[in-house]
């Protein structure tokens, strides 16, 4: 097929105490083409094996600016995967 990508770039940012526990801002990855929120998930778990599980089992997660709650939804090339965990407010 020509024209088809056979990688899907995401840019991941990390906010509040996924950034902390990540140690960086944002960072880009290179996935299959069809790759899943879950799929994307599993990248940033086995870069970041310290600290992230645990955030990432209870953070929210927005795709483009939406909100996303079905881990197996496919990400489109090029999109911004939101890493938003609890916060803590009054």
């Amino acid at each position: 097929m020509t024209g088809v990508s056979a990688v899907t770039k995401v840019l991941v940012r990390y906010f509040a105490s996924a950034r902390a526990a990540a140690g960086i801002d944002q960072e880009s990855l290179e996935l299959p083409s069809g790759a899943t929120v879950a799929d994307a998930l599993g990248a940033v778990r086995a870069r970041h094996p310290e600290g992230i599980p645990r955030i990432l089992d209870a953070a929210s997660f927005l795709v483009d600016g939406i909100a996303v709650r079905d881990p197996s939804r496919p990400l489109p090339d090029e999109a911004e995967l939101d890493v938003l965990p609890p916060f803590a407010g009054g």
